[in-house]
């Protein structure tokens, strides 16, 4: 049986809010047992340009490596990325209303959360 609970949610763009189209372009994966929060993203070109084919994705891209920095706890994240483990994963599953948010948390039990989610993030994004 698996040993340890995680939280996670799906971070989604909605790069034409007044439209509510989204893709999946990432999740955020924490485990506090493991002292363990990852925020891996894959951004599809083809598809995030089907909904808006005037989206700046390079800007994309930097807003989206900010999650993914905010959760490893690098510093060059700015003071968000100094919070113990589990502020860090409360500040990025937060509601928030702007072209990149997260889904609802959703919870589950694993061995590896390293492992989870990676299959998550091919599961629900790729």
């Amino acid at each position: 049986m698996p040993a340890h609970s995680f939280d996670y949610a799906i971070i989604r763009l909605t790069p034409r809010i007044e439209r509510g189209e989204s893709i999946n372009v990432g999740v955020v994966v924490f485990c506090r047992t493991k002292r363990f929060l990852v925020a891996p993203t894959h951004c599809d070109q083809g598809r995030l340009q089907a909904l808006d084919a005037s989206c700046d994705i390079a800007t994309i891209q930097e807003h989206l490596a900010v999650f993914t920095a905010v959760a490893q706890g690098d510093p060059s994240a700015g003071p968000i990325a100094h919070l113990p483990i589990a502020d860090r994963f409360h500040w990025l599953v937060a509601p928030r209303s702007t072209i990149i948010a997260t889904g609802p948390v959703h919870c589950g039990l694993c061995d590896d959360p390293h492992a989870v989610a990676l299959q998550l993030l091919q599961k629900l994004v790729k």
